[in-house]
């Protein structure tokens, strides 16, 4: 992974372990109610690149090619540098940082215990940033159902690989060809159960 102050970095893996299953567990969330045009843009940040990011629009006020820079973080302070937090962004067509995705990513966050940059004050709002506490784990009810690929360019969709479940042996299955067939056999396994000929179970 290249030092520079001026390179992204966008490598899950440089991200804490709790921090790399909350990102995934996150992306498989929104994939599974249709949001999958979402991607990385930014994870680690080493503090000397947090602090040149911060200079930008405050002591360092235009770019090599004399553009006017714009204040693109509120602190030297960010959960980037302790491996924690993450960015992401919309793919075209859509806005890069579209209003209505972002929120909807945000409120799925919620559920999951990430913070999203998007309900902090004015001065602090970060749409595109999601982090954890030091005391995140995996909420009740939630796990990773399979392979997520968290896409760290805007080419690539989220994707979601769960492994097929074990097929039952044909002999454990009783199978009909016939649907008449079946539901009157259906319909005397009900009777016999009411009638207590057979158990239930």
């Amino acid at each position: 992974m290249s030092t520079s102050v001026t390179t992204t970095c966008r490598d899950l893996s440089e991200l804490t372990v709790a921090a790399q299953t909350a990102c995934r567990l996150l992306f498989q969330e929104c994939y599974k109610t249709g949001i999958v045009d979402i991607f990385i843009t930014e994870t680690y940040r080493s503090q000397a690149r947090q602090n040149y990011l911060h200079e930008q629009g405050r002591t360092r006020l235009f770019d090599d090619e004399g553009n006017k820079l714009y204040k693109v973080t509120w602190t030297l302070l960010s959960n980037h540098t302790s491996r924690r937090a993450w960015d992401i962004a919309v793919a075209p067509p859509r806005d890069l940082y579209d209003k209505s995705t972002l929120s909807r990513v945000g409120a799925i966050a919620k559920k999951l215990g990430i913070t999203w940059g998007g309900y902090w004050p004015a001065g602090q709002y970060d749409a595109p940033h999601f982090e954890i506490p030091t005391s995140w784990s995996m909420p009740k009810g939630y796990k990773l159902e399979g392979q997520v690929i968290v896409p760290s360019n805007s080419k690539l969709k989220v994707q979601l690989f769960v492994e097929d479940k074990p097929k039952e042996k044909d002999d454990d299955v009783m199978k009909f060809t016939n649907p008449t067939t079946e539901n009157a056999v259906r319909d005397y396994i009900k009777q016999s159960v009411d009638k207590k000929l057979v158990d239930k179970s």
